[in-house]
């Protein structure tokens, strides 16, 4: 990890980690749902609806000069960030949700009976759902990769079932599972979708924010993701795509902003990314974002990344040690992001969510979008706790003991008290 890197520097950046929660300091471990945001994006949110609050591409005047230099200095620096090639390859949704919908129902244009969509058993929702309606609607066949026990996706299984072939024509996977943290070898399957003229869709979620980020590297064709999750506001994401892709795909929504001309007969539609940017757009949230990729870049995707990986490996070792944790996923910190999904013997997920809450512990409860992926793992539910630039091992010995206090509460050994 770079020297440079203090992150009880950076934690004091973030106002919100000063909070008390019944008593007791937060420690917040829900960074995978979403992060906490830093004051100097905070402060550029309500400085923008201060000062410079205006529509974008529409008002001449000065504020809308200024909006819209903003906004369109934010996709810019977006674009830089990701090392995409133009800002144009820049997309403004308002999440990674409706990105991954425009490009199934964009690509979804060109499918039919007989083609094939790959997704994979470990998916978020919002990478499995609209290609399950996509492919209803237009007669193709979905298929998906499994994982092993270990919750790496099962190429061996894939290549025996010829999983992705010459009907394929979209492959759509996570770069980072949002449950299992598995790092997916995305480059090498954009390969192999590559080699049978498939697209290759990656979702970016639970990547992005946590790891120094090449589109080309990565090897798809298209990029989603979503800005809460990186330290940016909630209400924007970003669809990145080749620009001859992109130019090829029609438009997802309909209405201003996104057209050429219109008649009563019939419209054109504007360049990209205008094109998929109907309506008035996430404007000042655009702008945080531009601020918090300025943070992310200020401190280094590198260390950040190696924050990241020391924090999960010291938390894997501490949970792995509590006998009565089972850890989804892989258990060593290799090729694996910072979520840590588990389940406690004798403890509910939600009740333990809550019994730690009481401590000021803050994780999350459920399926995770992700309830295909806890049935292959023959669980209804799990906790996962994650972290990020902002988590000090400190807060990872708090959750350990919130663990055995609960499981001693749960299996009555103690009383709960606070």
């Amino acid at each position: 990890m770079s020297s440079d890197f203090d992150v009880e520097t950076v934690r004091r950046d973030f106002p919100i980690l000063s909070r008390q929660i019944n008593g007791h300091p937060l420690v917040y471990l829900d960074s995978s749902n979403t992060s906490q945001k830093p004051r100097t994006v905070i402060d550029t949110v309500a400085e923008h609806y201060a000062k410079h609050n205006a529509n974008v591409a529409r008002a001449m005047h000065t504020l809308g000069a200024e909006a819209t230099a903003a906004f369109e200095g934010a996709r810019a620096r977006i674009a830089d960030f990701i090392a995409a090639a133009e800002p144009e390859e820049v997309v403004f949704t308002k999440n990674a949700s409706e990105s991954l919908n425009l490009a199934a129902n964009t690509l979804g244009s060109r499918l039919g009976p007989g083609d094939e969509v790959v997704i994979s058993v470990l998916e978020h929702h919002s990478n499995l759902v609209p290609w399950q309606m996509v492919c209803e609607r237009t007669g193709a066949t979905l298929r998906w990769f499994d994982v092993t026990e270990e919750g790496r996706l099962d190429l061996d299984k894939a290549e025996q079932e010829h999983l992705i072939n010459e009907h394929t024509k979209v492959v759509s996977i996570a770069w980072v599972s949002n449950v299992l943290g598995t790092i997916n070898p995305v480059a090498r399957i954009a390969e192999m979708a590559h080699a049978v003229d498939a697209v290759m869709v990656i979702d970016g979620s639970q990547g992005v924010p946590h790891l120094p980020t090449d589109v080309t590297a990565l090897g798809g064709d298209l990029l989603a993701f979503t800005g809460h999750k990186m330290l940016g506001p909630t209400g924007i994401g970003v669809l990145w795509g080749r620009r001859e892709l992109l130019d090829e795909l029609p438009p997802f929504l309909g209405g201003g902003e996104m057209i050429g001309v219109v008649t009563m007969e019939k419209s054109t539609w504007a360049e990209v990314p205008h094109k998929f940017e109907a309506g008035t757009p996430p404007i000042a949230q655009a702008v945080g974002l531009g601020t918090a990729v300025d943070y992310l870049d200020t401190l280094g995707m590198d260390a950040i990344a190696a924050h990241d990986h020391e924090i999960t490996s010291y938390a894997l070792g501490l949970l792995g040690d509590l006998d009565f944790v089972r850890i989804l996923g892989p258990k060593q910190a290799v090729d694996r992001g910072s979520a840590i999904s588990f389940t406690v013997d004798g403890v509910h997920p939600h009740d333990l969510m809550q019994l730690l809450d009481s401590r000021g512990v803050a994780v999350r409860g459920g399926h995770h979008c992700a309830a295909p992926l806890h049935q292959r793992f023959c669980v209804q539910s799990s906790t996962r706790a994650s972290s990020y630039l902002y988590t000090t091992r400190e807060e990872i010995d708090a959750l350990r003991d919130g663990l055995v206090w609960a499981h001693d509460f749960f299996t009555g050994k103690v009383k709960a008290r606070q």
